[in-house]
């Protein structure tokens, strides 16, 4: 019992280690196996093995009382199910696609609103929404706008300032 245990707990050990060193194995043996197991041998699924043949062993040995090799083969059954779905989620959540990144460049056409006034020619602040979030940016416009007008945003002078004109109504 003892010694399974001992496994279930090396294994949740090197789980925690896989947070640390993420793909190391895997790239130790980029070049020696060149993708034959495709994440197969990477730390977590590892990991999830040896977790599961410890504890899955420890659990038959302790409730059945079977013998030390029914324990090992129904481990090792439960530790191959725990490292195929350590691998297919880790899979999963390695494609998984995400929306592209919002560019200051998205918010040409955007309306908004004054927060700090714009003197003519110069800089002021407005409000903007970018993937649903306020952003403050600088403001520049050729005329006077005061604080709290409607504006719509004409260019993107740079990642923090925009060319404004008032919304006209």
């Amino acid at each position: 019992m003892t010694f399974f245990l001992g496994l279930g707990i090396a294994g949740i050990v090197l789980l925690a280690l896989s947070l640390v060193f993420g793909g190391v194995l895997e790239g130790m043996l980029d070049g020696v196996l060149d993708g034959l197991f495709d994440g197969l041998l990477s730390l977590p699924v590892i990991a999830g093995f040896i977790s599961m043949l410890g504890f899955g062993g420890a659990i038959v040995l302790g409730t059945t009382g079977a013998g030390p090799f029914v324990a090992t083969v129904a481990g090792v059954a439960a530790g191959v199910v725990a490292g195929w779905l350590t691998w297919k989620f880790s899979k999963a959540l390695m494609t998984d696609q995400t929306s592209s990144t919002p560019r200051g460049g998205d918010l040409v056409g955007t309306s908004g609103m004054v927060v700090t006034a714009i003197p003519a020619d110069g800089y002021g602040e407005v409000m903007l929404r970018l993937a649903g979030q306020p952003v403050k940016y600088a403001a520049k416009c050729p005329t006077p706008i005061v604080r709290g007008t409607e504006i719509w945003v004409e260019a993107e002078l740079s990642t923090t300032s925009v060319a404004v004109r008032p919304v006209e109504r």
